[in-house]
């Protein structure tokens, strides 16, 4: 495990302990923000706490987070924050928010960790080391037959929106199971083989930065609606090989 791992870890669960003093709390204020989504608090000092070690620590390194503007790189290195992914869970007492950390290194990201302060779970990956659960190693399931399949998803339009030929909107009629069991649980349920695939159709780079790396060192694949893998594209799919594999040569015929 690098020194950047370990910090990453650190700094997850140190910002995860801070948000359990605001979990499940009656008294919580929530903010509406610009985009028309809840923040708390609880996940602007989450992302303050991690920002100021990072900077202390590394300050030639750059800062995207979710609640603060941009800190730049001097070294290619950035790293990347969503204090709180699932905030809407955290605010009506649900345990499935994360505390979610990733380092993008020459516009590749090296690492990710995600931490579930509420169920002490800690998921994390590194290029070429693997992805663990709570230092024990997962990997994402064998199932390749959709209609066996478990999928996941975030946002009620992907049940809702209009009747869609998109590959991966399609196995919401086909897959065995399909439930909302969204944000970053949903991935890292695939990441680890109780799921086979989750599906955002909206993202922003710190939703999906920690993710890719956890999924796709445990066997799995992430790629957006036109099958790229990047944190910056048309949502965020996760799945197991077997499945992800037949997507995305669906999604490529569908382009």
């Amino acid at each position: 495990m690098t020194s950047d791992l370990q910090l990453a870890i650190e700094l997850a669960e140190q910002a995860g302990q801070l948000t359990l003093s605001y979990f499940s709390r009656k008294s919580l204020q929530v903010f509406t923000k610009r985009d028309a989504t809840p923040v708390t608090e609880a996940d602007r000092k989450a992302e303050e706490l991690i920002r100021i070690a990072i900077t202390s620590r590394n300050p030639e390194d750059g800062v995207l987070g979710e609640e603060f503007e941009e800190r730049p790189s001097s070294n290619n290195r950035r790293w990347i924050i969503d204090p709180i992914d699932g905030t809407k869970a955290f605010i009506h007492g649900v345990p499935l928010y994360g505390v979610m950390i990733a380092l993008e290194i020459d516009g590749t990201v090296s690492l990710g960790v995600v931490h579930f302060p509420a169920l002490r779970e800690l998921y994390y990956a590194e290029r070429g080391i693997g992805a663990f659960l709570n230092g024990s190693p997962i990997t994402v399931s064998s199932i390749s037959d959709v209609r066996d399949a478990t999928v996941l998803f975030t946002e009620k339009e992907y049940l809702l929106d209009q009747l869609s030929q998109h590959p991966v909107d399609l196995l919401r009629h086909k897959a065995a199971l399909v439930r909302g069991w969204g944000d970053c649980y949903g991935h890292m349920l695939v990441a680890s083989g109780r799921a086979e695939v989750s599906v955002d159709k909206i993202m922003s780079p710190w939703d999906c930065a920690a993710l890719i790396p956890i999924v796709t060192e445990a066997g799995g694949c992430c790629f957006d609606y036109k099958g790229k893998t990047t944190i910056s594209g048309e949502g965020l799919v996760s799945a197991n090989r077997v499945i992800g594999s037949a997507l995305l040569s669906d999604i490529e015929k569908s382009v």
